[in-house]
């Protein structure tokens, strides 16, 4: 089949690819093949190795265990490397590497040249070092990636997994959390102004219409107000926002729906923005509040009857999971409603996804290992106790947002350079030009998910009324079956 079935698209409300933006990466591997190899390979050992073979079952235990490591490693790089792409619809042109880079590095220059593709890894990590030149426009260029590019493990990345994600995923303590957010938060909000906008919000904004070209602001405009709508405040409510960031959610709800609205953040910078953003609304603070505190730190028996999680929880980690959504089960009323945004991966992964996840955990969100995939994610909240009212899935429209992002950024480019320096301003254009296609194609999205507790005692009809996905407005009145 060829490139002539893979029609690329023009809506103006994302960044478009290119018909080779659209090649797919490889996918191959198996756990199967993999149990095997760990079973098999051991008992070949034990069979032949003199050392070894006069042993008994706990002699082959031992094997095992010595080679488990050895044998995934080797099975991984291999299949990274030689693996081929999920399918052809759309041919690589193979043009040199040259038409794409320019590598300034000798050493690198010697391993890649002509057809020989880089390791993204490599690549990213000498862009940065400004060992490597983009000949172009940094997210134009990555369109073409996979004709330039290997997605393959690498040294450094089983490295970084081996000695640095793997244990921050086994601990995740609260004093851990508190470094990493602060840390990553903290930065200074002059930096993220300078890609957020006005807005100051750090979490997809909502597509309204396709055909149109909307502005940054406009998009989060939208999800705001589909927030509150999903949560269907009232002036008698009592709100609460985990992880509300700089405070615009909170103020929008307090100004806009007149309910009584509480942030939590970890960040003392977004604490203080977002507490003089609420007195610039003319809201008084028994109206709306920020809290500066671990979402641990709520008083036990603080309960709300409408509360948003949006793009939090990937930072609480998979092992801490469980325990974080037990917590909002016991914060929620039992007639209450929840608004959980949290960002993910596919089940049906590719090498490359896996790769600019480690890429995003080691230089962007440093700890956030709970993006999972939505099966994944709706099977940790029904067993937290809750029922889902409603699931939708923001993947294009976070690509939508990160490219007004991209933009922002690098039109702030003499700013970013004059404070950070090259190595800070090239590795968020790399981040949002990345996350730009991730997003669009599928390799990470969004899922916003409305639910509320499963309680026999809840009154599910309530909610027709504010449940919008189920009423489809007709462009002409149906011809019905008879």
């Amino acid at each position: 089949m060829s490139s002539s079935t893979v029609k690329p698209t023009s809506y103006p409300a994302i960044k478009n690819a290119p018909l080779l933006g659209l090649a797919e990466g490889s996918g191959s591997f198996s756990n199967l093949h993999l149990a095997v190899l760990l079973v098999v390979i051991p008992y070949v050992i034990k069979s032949w190795v003199p050392l070894v073979s006069y042993g008994g079952f706990k002699t082959y235990l031992f094997v095992a265990a010595l080679t488990g490591v050895p044998i995934t490693l080797a099975y991984w790089t291999l299949m990274s490397t030689y693996g081929g792409r999920i399918n052809q619809k759309v041919q690589l042109p193979g043009k040199d590497i040259e038409t794409y880079i320019t590598i300034k590095d000798a050493e690198l220059k010697a391993l890649y040249h002509g057809k020989e593709k880089i390791p993204i890894q490599v690549f990213h990590d000498a862009y940065f070092d400004g060992k490597i030149d983009v000949n172009g426009d940094v997210l134009d260029i990555l369109e073409q990636r996979y004709d330039w590019a290997r997605f393959n493990f690498t040294y450094e990345l089983f490295k970084y997994v081996i000695t640095v994600f793997i244990p921050e995923v086994v601990v995740h303590s609260q004093e851990q959390d508190q470094e990493q957010v602060q840390g990553h938060y903290d930065r200074g909000d002059d930096f993220y102004s300078w890609f957020l906008g006005p807005r100051m919000i750090y979490t997809s904004g909502i597509i309204g219409d396709p055909d149109v070209e909307e502005t940054l602001e406009e998009l989060q405009d939208n999800k705001l107000a589909a927030v509150c709508e999903k949560l269907d405040l009232q002036p008698e409510d009592r709100y609460l926002d985990i992880g509300c960031g700089w405070g615009t959610l909170v103020t929008y709800a307090a100004k806009n729906y007149h309910c009584d609205s509480t942030g939590v953040t970890l960040s003392k910078n977004q604490a203080a923005f977002a507490r003089e953003r609420i007195a610039t609304n003319g809201l008084s603070a028994d109206r709306a509040r920020i809290l500066c505190h671990d979402y641990r730190e709520i008083p036990t028996g603080t309960t709300y009857n409408k509360i948003s999680c949006l793009e939090m929880a990937e930072h609480v980690g998979v092992r801490r999971y469980s325990q974080f959504l037990s917590q909002m089960y016991n914060l929620l009323d039992d007639d209450g409603l929840f608004v959980f945004q949290v960002a993910g991966f596919r089940q049906t992964w590719q090498f490359e996804d896996l790769i600019w996840g480690l890429f995003m955990n080691k230089y962007v969100f440093p700890g956030a290992d709970a993006s999972c995939s939505l099966g994944w994610v709706v099977t940790k909240l029904e067993q937290a106790g809750f029922e889902m009212k409603n699931i939708d899935v923001l993947g294009v429209h976070y690509s939508a947002t990160l490219f007004r992002w991209y933009k922002n950024w690098l039109s702030n480019k003499e700013a970013v350079l004059a404070k950070y320096g090259e190595k800070w301003f090239r590795t968020w254009a790399y981040f949002l030009a990345s996350a730009t296609i991730a997003s669009r194609q599928g390799s990470a999205s969004v899922f916003q998910i409305t639910m509320h507790k499963n309680l026999n005692a809840f009154h599910r009809v309530k909610l027709i009324k504010n449940h919008h996905s189920i009423h489809v407005p007709l462009a002409k009145e149906p011809s019905l079956v008879i």
